[in-house]
């Protein structure tokens, strides 16, 4: 419990710098910025809370490289895999998650606001703002370690709550739930009563109970703990609630994500400003350098339906995944935003820049295609690293890549999701990124009243066929899924459950949350299969890239063996030991 004991009271002064401030050393500056003033009226309070939004991760490396401990992405770049699906996890000594500095900082202006000028509505609407950070910060929490201490008041080096032992989740977990629906009912709208815009808003805190609600829920029933329909149902209200709110969903996938603004854009709820020369980020640069690391597997790519509504293996018109053409033809047009479709140009000499058709027309196929579905500083073909020097040829891999050392892959199945031309300037991206978005809250819905036994066609048209509908796939007939209609299902999952989580997978590829749904449904046994790659043959390639099994031709397997099989006690993070020492009232979580 050091990081509750000895953080100081972090006031968030470099938030704003103030001008005009008296320099004499005997007289208290008029703007003096401390936690005697911090709350005592609404402006300097904004100003103390605007420090809270830097826990969102916005567009921050971690939350991708998060789903390489899953199954449908991998690491490209090591040949150790994930430690997590390798068992080679141990007890960290401490770790960001079990941090409560900013439980701290929350705290600290919700112990200050009684004494402060402002009316009973002003200090409700800091109240919810301070409630809604502080269960989003425990909701990662109570995700890794289950049981966690509940801390709701600035501490004391006297105080006992600096060595009790870990609150009950099921504690945490409803205090949680509580301070959210008092912040839906207090906080005030963006832009009314002195709130600036782009802040925490009612549906905003909605949609942290639609991803709450179904965590928790979800967790509590595949994990045998009580209670789970009771968080299932708070997360269908609000995402009803959102979904009566928020009709509409930006009609392009890849805008929602490689936007220069997302000010006013359908369907985004909150969003991650960036501008240059103030707040910038490097994701897309990763995307076009050989420092991006992150590949589809065949599992992931598999996963995209074909246009028809059909899988791949069902649909009479997917040709074949032994030839990378036809494997992308005919497919949800989220697969195309979102792993780069293959190509091939010739280069011209001298000019790193230019390009010109090969001579086999087929090769040019989706660099037509995608002409025709995106704008010439999005995702058109050919690909280019961040000089904007072309990439001649997708599927281009690590081992085996013609000279260009850039935009690499060890599956073949490259992640395209935040590539863009919108700024070519290596590790200077100023592209707005979503933080709650509809897209999330509609999968979140159709999952919930499936597990609360309310899922049906109204559901399936209010959510999953709007979302098919931006991929140009026909709609989820719920009547037409029957238990073959994917020879690949987990058959201890119902068929159209299968289906309600394939969208989630596909809807929210790459965005960090697969780990999780696979810890929370109890399923991360999917990831003791090979993660595989896409068919090819060894003579292509020089054999410099290895085929599952050591075939001649095959798909792409590049760790030898099966990952051990998944433990229980795994599904829980180990408690940090430093912690443990510095509390022996805290418990290490089991197994571990």
């Amino acid at each position: 419990m050091n990081l509750i004991k000895n953080i100081g009271l972090g006031l968030s002064v470099a938030l704003l710098t103030f001008s005009c401030i008296e320099a004499t050393l005997d007289k208290k500056p008029e703007l003096a910025f401390s936690e005697d003033n911090a709350f005592e009226n609404f402006q300097v309070s904004q100003t103390y809370a605007y420090g809270f939004y830097t826990i969102f991760p916005g567009y921050n490396l971690g939350k991708v490289n998060s789903d390489w401990d899953a199954d449908l992405m991998m690491q490209n770049n090591t040949s150790q895999g994930s430690s997590w699906i390798w068992g080679r996890q141990t007890i960290p000594t401490s770790s960001s998650i079990w941090d409560f500095s900013f439980v701290r900082r929350v705290n600290i202006m919700l112990d200050n606001l009684e004494e402060s000028n402002m009316t009973e509505a002003e200090k409700n609407h800091w109240r919810a703002t301070c409630y809604f950070f502080r269960a989003y910060d425990y909701y990662s929490k109570i995700s890794a370690y289950g049981d966690v201490p509940w801390i709701d008041r600035v501490l004391t080096d006297e105080d006992e709550l600096l060595y009790a032992p870990r609150s009950p989740r099921e504690e945490v977990a409803g205090n949680m739930m509580d301070d959210l629906l008092f912040a839906v009912d207090n906080i005030f709208e963006p832009g009314t009563n002195g709130v600036g815009t782009n802040t925490i808003s009612s549906d905003v805190v909605r949609a942290l109970i639609s991803r709450f609600g179904l965590f928790e829920g979800t967790w509590r029933k595949y994990h045998g703990l009580s209670g789970g329909d009771d968080f299932l149902r708070e997360s269908v209200k609000a995402s009803e609630q959102l979904i009566t709110n928020n009709p509409t969903l930006h009609p392009n996938y890849n805008e929602v994500f490689n936007s220069e603004s997302l000010d006013g854009v359908s369907g985004i709820l909150l969003f991650q400003r960036y501008d240059n020369g103030i707040l910038t980020h490097y994701l897309t640069s990763r995307h076009r350098n050989s420092a991006g690391n992150w590949d589809i597997t065949k599992r992931g790519a598999d996963s995209y339906l074909m246009q028809d509504g059909q899988t791949i293996w069902n649909s009479p018109n997917f040709e074949t995944d032994k030839d990378p053409y036809a494997e992308f033809r005919g497919r949800d047009l989220r697969m195309l935003y979102t792993i780069t479709p293959p190509f091939r140009v010739k280069p011209v000499s001298g000019d790193r820049l230019a390009w010109e058709h090969s001579d086999d027309p087929k090769d040019r196929e989706y660099i037509d295609f995608m002409d025709g579905i995106s704008v010439p500083n999005q995702k058109v073909l050919p690909s280019r690293n961040h000089a904007g020097y072309i990439l001649r040829v997708s599927p281009h891999f690590r081992d085996f890549n013609e000279g260009d050392p850039y935009n690499v892959s060890r599956t073949g199945y490259k992640l395209f999701k935040y590539y863009n031309r919108l700024h070519d300037i290596q590790n200077n991206d100023y592209n707005d990124a979503p933080i709650f978005r509809m897209g999330e809250v509609l999968i979140n819905y159709a999952e919930a009243k499936w597990e609360l036994g309310e899922f049906n066609q109204s559901v399936a048209d209010m959510t999953i066929n709007k979302l098919r509908e931006r991929g140009n796939v026909a709609p989820l007939m719920v009547g037409e899924i029957t238990a073959d209609f994917d020879p690949t299902r987990d058959p201890e999952v119902d068929p159209i459950l299968w289906e309600i989580r394939r969208e989630r997978g596909i809807e929210l590829m790459a965005e960090g949350f697969r780990f999780d749904d696979l810890r929370r449904w109890k399923k991360m046994d999917y990831t003791n299969s090979p993660k595989l790659g896409r068919w090819i043959v060894g003579a292509d390639v020089n054999n410099r890239i290895p085929i599952q099994g050591g075939a001649e031709e095959g798909y792409i397997q590049f760790f030898n063996g099966n990952p051990p099989a998944w433990e229980d006690y795994q599904y829980l993070y180990p408690v940090p030991s430093e912690e443990i020492a510095l509390n022996p009232s805290l418990e290490q979580n089991p197994g571990w």
